[in-house]
């Protein structure tokens, strides 16, 4: 579908996924913006995600015959289209009126996989029945592990094959921005009536997400959350009840229980990359959660080349954080990734234009990667190494 002229903020067709943050910008009140787009403490990490992806040069190449270019790869056993992974992001519902199941069809269309996060407002069930194509599944785990139990069993039923296991959260990062915005503790009442003005402000989100016919809820947690809905102190919630104990030894209770394939996601660390293959994961996903967990952290970029060195020969090497163009996810192939996982992109695009504006952002993506190719020398994303890179 062509876009509207009139979502861009010059009035203008949006034409990158940065002008997608802006429209989303617009379109959402003010906590559920920031939520999206906000980091950890100072936002070092969050701004060295960019910074760090943006100080990355190609070598441009010329006359070779780049007439044939594919963007085609494999990743934990599925054909995917182009190297790209919708990542799970919680509370994505609240982005957009049932926002997981419109990302998932543009997904499936795209020909990439859709993440479904234990957070998320829809539940496994209803984003499995809007597909063809089996979606994959995070897992958080919570203190009772009876409920991760049957969270994997769900998945498991639905047809997903993969899981990502997000290991970078036994406590929650502190986030300034959702303090101030009160989804971590309670609001003054001056706080209370300045978000209910700004929700009169943005009375279209209003209208169509929080009134949009259904309760917004946490599609996943029934059995967890009396009526499954969104805490007033969602952080204080996630604290008392995500498991601080996770360690090593209970990747072998997750193969009891989980039959297919395995990621860790939030590795930053070559010694825990290689720990983890010993415990047998078939990918690890370099990841930061986008500087939203332990500020001053390197940036997923800079601590990916020793982590594919370390064990990409081993296992599969994915990456998230701070990937906002086609050029980045090609910066990422070059460092030893087989895919990258993009979150903040579909969450704006969807806030700002629902389905059609993520099938947007994936052509858009879509576009420039083969663009990169063409001006790189490279016909096929499997080719490319950090000879592709100036100094890499």
């Amino acid at each position: 579908m062509p876009a509207n002229p009139r979502d861009h903020p010059l009035g203008l067709a949006p034409a990158s996924l940065g002008d997608y943050r802006e429209l989303a910008r617009r379109r959402l009140p003010r906590q559920i913006f920031d939520y999206i787009d906000g980091g950890s403490f100072a936002e070092t990490t969050l701004e060295a995600n960019r910074h760090d992806l943006r100080a990355i040069h190609f070598r441009q190449r010329v006359l070779r015959d780049v007439t044939q270019r594919t963007l085609s790869t494999t990743v934990l056993g599925e054909e995917i289209a182009l190297p790209v992974v919708l990542a799970p992001i919680g509370f994505g519902g609240m982005f957009a009126q049932r926002a997981e199941v419109q990302a998932a069809r543009a997904a499936e269309r795209a020909g990439v996989p859709f993440c479904e996060s234990t957070l998320s407002i829809c539940s496994i069930e209803e984003v499995a029945r809007a597909v063809q194509r089996p979606i994959w599944f995070q897992l958080y785990v919570m203190k009772d592990r009876g409920y991760a139990e049957d969270l994997m069993a769900r998945a498991q039923s639905v047809g997903c094959t993969t899981m990502i296991l997000t290991v970078d959260l036994p406590v929650v990062g502190q986030r300034y921005r959702d303090v101030r915005n009160g989804i971590s503790g309670r609001l003054s009442p001056f706080g209370r009536l300045r978000r209910g003005g700004d929700l009169v402000r943005h009375s279209s989100w209003v209208r169509d997400v929080a009134l949009g016919g259904r309760p917004l809820t946490f599609g996943n947690l029934e059995k967890a959350l009396p009526e499954a809905r969104v805490p007033a102190d969602f952080q204080g919630w996630v604290a008392s009840q995500f498991d601080p104990s996770v360690n090593w030894d209970d990747l072998a209770w997750l193969r009891e229980h989980w039959h297919g394939r395995i990621a860790l996601k939030g590795i930053l660390d070559a010694d825990d990359a290689r720990a983890a293959v010993d415990h047998g994961v078939d990918a690890v996903v370099v990841s930061n959660h986008g500087g939203r967990q332990l500020d001053d952290v390197p940036s997923t970029i800079r601590a990916l080349p020793a982590i594919a060195d370390a064990v990409g020969d081993r296992c599969e090497v994915l990456m998230d954080g701070g990937i906002r163009s086609g050029l980045d996810v090609v910066k990422a192939l070059s460092l030893g990734a087989r895919a990258c996982l993009i979150g903040r992109p579909w969450a704006y695009a969807v806030a700002a234009r629902g389905e059609r504006g993520v099938d947007h952002i994936l052509r858009i993506l879509r576009e420039e990667m083969l663009v990169t190719l063409g001006l790189t020398g490279v016909n096929d994303v499997k080719d490319l190494d950090r000879s592709a890179l100036v100094d890499p």
